[in-house]
C-alpha cells in the first residue's frame, strides 16, 4: 500500500513575500477595509482599534525593527521546511488549499475539489491582473509565480482513488479534469499551489495534487468537522492504494492560515494545540463564525489533520509567528509545521 511519510503545513501569506519595510502597503489596504472578521463580529479599522485597546502594544509590535525580525523569523522557518521536503524527498506531494476565486468564481463554487488533469501549470504573473490589485497584493503576488509558465505532473491514478473513496463516503465531491482558462489563456493554479512550490519545493517538478477547499464564500463553506472528515476520507484512501502506488511516498502539505487578516494569538494556539492533539472536540467546538476571512485557511491545516490521523505521524510546530503589520493588530498569524 501507498505509504504517507510526510506532512508539512505553511502559512502563504503575502507578509511573507514583502519586505518589512514595505509591510505599510498592506496595512493602508487595511484601515480602508470597512469589514474586518474579529472573534464572530465585524468591525471597521478604527472600531478594531478600540475594541483592541489594552491587548498589546501594537504601535511597537508592528513597528519596522520588529517586522524585521518577523520577517527574518518566518522565513527561516521556510527555509527549514524546505529543506526537510528535500531531506524526505517524497515521490508525491497532495496540497490542500482554498481557492480565492482563481479557478471558481459565481458561475460555480464547489466546496470540495479534486484537481485530475495529467499536469497542472503554474503560469508566470499576468501583467493585466496585478493591474487590478492594490499596491501591497501585487508586489507579494510573484513569490507564487515562476518566470515563466511551470509544469507539474498530476499524480491521476491517486486523485481517481481519492474521488472514489470520497463518494463511497458519501461526499458528493467535484472533480476538476482539466485546468481552467479565460479569454486571456489558461489560468495557473492558485497561490495556495504556487506559493508552496515556488518557496517550500523550489520548484522541483515532483508530482503535485490539488485539492481545493472553499473556505472563504458563502454560502457553501464547509464546516471544520466536515473538512477534518474529508481528511479522513482521503487518509483512508492513500492507505489503500496497491498496485503501482506500493511503495509511493507521499507528503501532504497544508497550505495557508492561521489568522487573519486580524491576528488573533489565542485562537491560533488553540488550533495549532488542537491539530496537533487530534483533539478533535476543541476543533469541532470552535463557531463556525470564527472561520471567515484569511482565518478560514485554518480548515486547510484541519483537513490535512483528518488525513493524518490515518497514519502515525505526529505534528512538531517549527514555528508560529504572530506577524503584526498596524495599529490594529492586523496581519498574519504565520505558523510552520511538519508531522514526522
Amino acid at each position: 500500500m501507498a505509504n504517507i511519510v510526510f506532512g508539512f503545513g505553511s502559512s502563504h501569506g503575502p507578509l511573507l513575500s514583502t519586505p518589512p519595510e514595505r509591510w505599510d502597503l498592506r496595512a493602508a489596504d487595511d484601515r480602508l477595509n470597512p469589514e474586518h472578521p474579529f472573534r464572530g463580529k465585524t468591525y471597521t479599522f478604527p472600531e478594531l482599534v478600540a475594541v483592541r485597546q489594552g491587548e498589546r502594544d501594537f504601535v511597537q509590535a508592528s513597528s519596522l525593527e520588529a517586522r524585521q525580525k518577523l520577517y527574518e523569523r518566518n522565513h527561516a522557518a521556510m527555509n527549514k521546511l524546505a529543506a526537510r521536503v528535500d531531506e524526505v524527498n517524497p515521490d508525491v506531494i497532495v496540497v490542500v488549499g482554498d481557492d480565492q476565486h482563481e479557478w471558481f468564481h459565481e458561475d460555480i463554487q464547489p466546496s470540495f475539489t479534486v484537481y485530475s488533469g495529467q499536469q497542472v501549470i503554474n503560469a508566470a504573473i499576468d501583467p493585466e491582473k496585478l493591474k487590478t490589485k492594490s499596491p501591497g497584493i501585487a508586489l507579494a503576488m510573484s513569490a507564487s509565480h515562476p518566470p515563466e509558465d511551470q509544469a507539474y505532473p498530476v499524480p491521476v491514478e491517486l486523485a481517481d482513488a481519492i474521488i472514489h473513496q470520497a463518494i463511497r463516503d458519501e461526499f458528493d465531491v467535484a472533480v476538476s479534469m482539466k485546468q481552467r482558462s479565460n479569454a486571456r489563456g489558461l489560468i495557473g493554479v492558485g497561490h495556495a499551489v504556487g506559493f508552496i512550490y515556488r518557496r517550500i519545493v523550489r520548484d522541483r517538478p515532483i508530482p503535485v495534487l490539488p485539492i481545493l477547499l472553499n473556505t472563504y464564500f458563502e454560502p457553501n463553506q464547509p464546516s471544520a468537522k466536515r473538512c477534518y472528515q474529508f481528511g479522513q476520507s482521503i487518509g483512508r484512501s492513500i492507505a489503500n492504494l496497491k498496485g503501482d502506488y506500493a511503495n509511493k511516498r507521499i507528503a501532504i502539505c497544508a497550505s495557508g492560515g492561521i489568522s487573519h487578516f486580524v491576528v488573533d494569538e489565542e485562537f491560533d494556539r488553540r488550533m495549532l494545540n488542537a491539530i496537533r492533539d487530534q483533539d478533535t472536540k476543541t476543533i469541532f467546538a470552535e463557531p463556525e463564525a470564527i472561520f471567515r476571512s484569511g482565518t478560514s485557511e485554518t480548515k486547510n491545516w484541519i483537513t490535512v489533520a483528518g488525513i493524518l490521523s490515518q497514519t502515525n505521524l505526529k505534528m512538531n510546530l517549527v514555528d508560529y509567528v504572530p506577524s503584526y503589520r498596524s495599529e490594529a493588530g492586523t496581519g498574519c498569524g504565520m505558523a510552520f509545521a511538519t508531522w514526522d
